[in-house]
């Protein structure tokens, strides 16, 4: 099967440059699914997609690790690429181009970059004298640490002193502050922006781009004793990868690109240094930088030294690639960090995929087989309800539209999911088993069984993007044949006679128990092959007890966060405005270290609704929102639904 080849214009898409310090996890699997599914379907529209990805090689890390294993930096990131690439070609990521920092084609070109920024007298020869973090490859001045580490990463600094080139970053200031004034998409989501508007009102510093400590990096063409500092390599790597400045056919075809995609963690390097070195080199900005949240496990972020990391192949191989997809893409809300825990995942394939779709494709298949001799009949009567499941199945695709253009993955899944539930509850509302004993109910049954395969056709081009495997095992199933095109999806009258063939279940249901403790078993494995302790039933230190009767004096109850802010006098204290019922309350809690205010609306929230009033630095605070201490950071405590949602 093939998509849409009728073009709309070119479209142009990037992840960024993952760093082959160790295997890659789910963290870098979350953001390249969700390139992959814009990126699939952008073409399907009829765009010509130009989407890249690619391994950013250089650096001291990088020297370093290889150094402790014995071998040579280029052999060491030689085996992790290879890793990275069986990785993708394992999720069946549709890139069209993966480029590699030590690739000649990249060296040549960031040389010829670094010459031109070097004649536009933006690059000039000094000494560094700061602070290293090298994990983040990232320089920083005594009042940029945060309790003196790394303010990204939170782990230890080293002090550098060492002559450097420097890319005047500060002659761009004024105008990175219009661009992100004058373009206020340019930078999403919002709080991103602000962030970065606030971290260059500050003062930008010139930037440091070449090091000559090591030298496991591209040479400074105009100096061999220094190396090109890695962030100037491998932010080049998005016009470097179409041929700039040597061979434009494809620069000239897609630049400027529509859509940078990047973890939130180095959005400041995109959406403020990317932008002065293209200024520098009087290039197009691109269109749009987006930064993602991160996926959390045990209360943090994934890393191999806590033992925490996720490995995708080991999801794939058990519930295969669609099952991770679509809960990669479903369960969180762009822009916004998620906590991952194999319970909610599980569920989420049992309920959406086995329940929903799954029981959806199996019972129509099933029916068809038995009532119609296994071809789609016609329709030639109409109700009410064959009128309202036609008018819904037509009208997700212009929704769905909307949600991708905003990058609304859980938005566009849920719409979808609208029509497979709406079609289930069809099935109970037509009763097609009773319809089937009486003979003058025939037209009718034909109708329900038409409409079912209708439906069903549409959801398999919509799901096209998210799970393209299972919309060729529906389609199989269903004898809709033929390319995949967008525009039939805003169609309910393309089913004529298809042959149908009952398939297997597409989406077997899953034992949650037994599947959590398999997965426990492998997660321990893991943690004793990397050498990491394996801690069982270690008490918690837990505050003096409580009685029952203490528990029953507590009123709990559900809160929606209308607004939330800073405390005016106290860093570490958030004011909610807190909706329960009809009642409004200011609520004051001190997690402003752990959640950002503008994250936090429309949240639903647990509520100690009769705590006694008090004052906390001058406003009152009438209840207590309750959170969870995880060890390393708050956790919000909500409500939540067997199938997942929250309660009200």
């Amino acid at each position: 099967m093939t998509e849409n080849k009728k073009s709309k214009g070119t479209y142009y898409i990037t992840t960024p440059i993952y760093y082959p310090s160790s295997n890659l996890h789910i963290g870098h699997t979350y953001c390249t699914v969700m390139a992959d599914a814009v990126a699939r379907f952008k073409r399907l529209q009829g765009y010509d997609v130009h989407f890249l990805t690619g391994t950013d090689e250089h650096g001291l890390k990088i020297q370093q690790i290889a150094e402790k294993k014995g071998v040579t930096p280029q052999e060491y990131v030689d085996e992790i690429v290879a890793g990275v690439k069986d990785l993708w070609k394992t999720m069946e990521i549709s890139y069209d181009d993966f480029i590699r920092t030590t690739e000649p084609r990249h060296v040549s070109r960031v040389q010829a970059i670094f010459n031109k920024m070097n004649e536009k007298g933006d690059i000039y020869k000094g000494t560094y004298e700061g602070w290293y973090c090298t994990p983040c490859e990232s320089f920083w001045t005594e009042s940029q640490l945060v309790d003196g580490k790394c303010p990204d990463c939170g782990r230890p600094v080293q002090k550098a002193h060492e002559e450097a080139y420097f890319f005047r970053l500060s002659k761009y200031q004024d105008r990175i502050l219009e661009l992100f004034e004058k373009n206020p998409d340019f930078l999403k989501p919002d709080t991103r922006r602000h962030e970065m508007e606030e971290f260059v009102k500050q003062g930008l510093e010139d930037l440091c781009i070449s090091r000559s400590t090591f030298d496991w990096g591209i040479q400074v063409p105009i100096d061999p004793k220094h190396v090109i500092y890695v962030w100037l390599d491998a932010l080049t790597n998005y016009i470097t990868a179409l041929g700039y400045p040597d061979d434009p056919a494809l620069f000239e075809k897609y630049w400027p690109a529509d859509v940078h995609l990047v973890g939130k963690e180095i959005v400041r390097f995109h959406s403020i240094i990317w932008p002065a070195m293209l200024m520098s080199l009087d290039l197009p900005l691109p269109k749009q930088v987006l930064g993602h949240g991160w996926l959390l496990i045990d209360g943090g972020k994934m890393s191999k030294s806590k033992g925490n990391v996720v490995d995708p192949v080991v999801l794939i191989n058990r519930y295969g690639i669609d099952a991770l997809k679509y809960f990669l893409l479903r369960e969180y809300t762009f822009g916004q960090d998620g906590v991952f825990t194999n319970e909610v995942m599980l569920k989420r394939m049992n309920f959406d995929l086995a329940n929903d779709l799954g029981n959806l494709v199996s019972r129509t298949t099933a029916m068809i087989e038995k009532y119609c001799g296994g071809i789609v009949p016609d329709a030639s009567t109409e109700d009410e309800f064959d009128r309202d499941l036609a008018s819904i199945a037509v009208g997700v695709a212009p929704k769905v539209e909307e949600d991708m253009d905003r990058f609304a993955f859980n938005q566009a899944l849920e719409n979808i999911w609208v029509l497979v539930r709406r079609a289930n509850k069809y099935i109970d509302e037509k009763t097609p088993w009773l319809l089937a004993k009486d003979p003058e109910k025939k037209a009718e049954l034909d109708t329900c069984m038409h409409n079912l395969a209708e439906a069903l056709r549409i959801i398999s081009i919509l799901i096209y993007p998210y799970m393209h495997t299972t919309t060729e095992k529906i389609r199989e199933q269903i004898g809709a044949e033929g390319d995949i095109v967008w525009e039939d999806a805003f169609r309910f009258d393309l089913m004529d006679h298809n042959k149908v063939v009952r398939g297997d279940a597409i989406f077997p249901r899953l034992d949650i128990d037994k599947e959590l403790k398999e997965l426990d078993d492998l997660k321990k494995k893991q943690m004793e092959a990397a050498g990491v302790a394996v801690e069982e039933n270690i008490p918690l230190k837990l505050k003096p007890e409580i009685t029952y009767d203490d528990f029953d004096k507590i009123d709990f109850r559900v809160g929606t966060i209308l607004s939330a802010e800073k405390h005016p006098k106290a860093d570490k204290l958030l004011v909610f405005q807190v909706k329960m019922g009809t009642e409004k309350r200011q609520i004051i809690s001190g997690v402003a270290d752990d959640f950002k205010p503008e994250d936090m609306v429309g949240k639903k929230v647990i509520v100690v609704a009769n705590l006694k009033p008090r004052k906390l630095r001058g406003l009152e605070s009438k209840g207590m929102l309750m959170f969870a201490e995880t060890g390393e950071r708050c956790e919000m405590v909500t409500t939540i639904a067997e199938d997942g949602s929250v309660v009200d």
